[in-house]
């Protein structure tokens, strides 16, 4: 058993300063990794998306030359360009991503400025910016991706 001389408040007692500023430091590092995944998803979709327009581009041109080349199997080019315009559908799901990826920033932001809120007191001048929590629970409601099934905010 350990002797303490600080006193121990109980469950329903003030977060010890030490307590409160390192789980602050967890939340916000959590929400500075979030930003960098919105980012890491954000260039690898427009990177995809770059490649997939540019591959259904030369699709549509051996398309055209199917029809003066008839050896080439048209069919099979609508085919892959369906695939890529599925492909692309599939893509969007870096929207919804990013809206879980806002939603759960915000939530975990107003879960530190609580924190501190409740470690230090209040700010007797009003000056602290207190993120609010979203209200909606989750801004996405879909999860799973079928093609025409895609919801766009």
């Amino acid at each position: 058993m350990q002797m303490n001389d600080e006193p121990q408040e109980g469950p329903t007692g003030p977060l010890p300063l030490l307590v409160a500023a390192d789980l602050q430091d967890h939340l916000l590092t959590a929400t500075n990794d979030l930003d960098r995944l919105q980012r890491l998803l954000a260039d690898a979709s427009e990177a995809l998306m770059g490649h997939f327009y540019t591959a259904n581009g030369h699709l549509g041109r051996l398309l055209h030359q199917g029809a003066v080349l008839p050896h080439l199997d048209t069919g099979a080019l609508h085919e892959a360009m369906q695939s890529m315009a599925g492909a692309v559908t599939a893509l969007q799901f870096q929207d919804m991503a990013s809206q879980l990826i806002a939603h759960t920033h915000r939530r975990l932001r107003a879960c530190a400025d609580q924190i501190a809120c409740e470690a230090m007191g209040q700010d007797p001048e009003g000056e602290a910016v207190i993120e609010q929590a979203p209200l909606r629970p989750n801004p996405v409601t879909q999860d799973e991706m079928d093609a025409g099934s895609i919801e766009l905010f």
